[in-house]
C-alpha cells in the first residue's frame, strides 16, 4: 500500500511504499512561501496519480499554515493551475 507522509522538518512529502521511498515533492521555505522545486516518481509507479497527492499533500499543509505556494517545478505548475 503507498503512503504519503508530510515531512516538514526535511521540506517535503514522500510517498512510501512499504519502507521503500518511491516518490517526493520538494519545497523551500521563505518568509510566508513555499517554493515547489522538485516533484518526481519512480518510474515503476507512474500513472498512479502519485505526483499529484505529492503536490497537494504540500499544498493542503500549507492551507492549514496561511502559507503561500510558489509551484517553479513544471509538474506543480500543472496540478495548481
Amino acid at each position: 500500500m503507498i503512503k504519503i507522509v508530510f515531512e516538514k522538518e526535511k521540506n517535503r512529502s514522500v510517498a512510501y511504499d512499504e519502507d521503500k521511498n518511491i516518490g517526493v515533492c520538494e519545497f523551500e521555505v521563505s518568509g510566508n512561501n513555499w517554493t515547489i522545486t522538485h516533484t518526481g516518481v519512480d518510474t515503476n509507479y507512474g500513472g498512479q496519480g502519485i505526483a499529484k497527492k505529492l503536490v497537494m499533500a504540500v499544498k493542503e499543509e500549507a492551507d492549514r499554515e496561511n502559507i503561500n505556494i510558489i509551484p517553479v517545478c513544471s509538474y506543480a505548475v500543472k496540478v495548481l493551475q
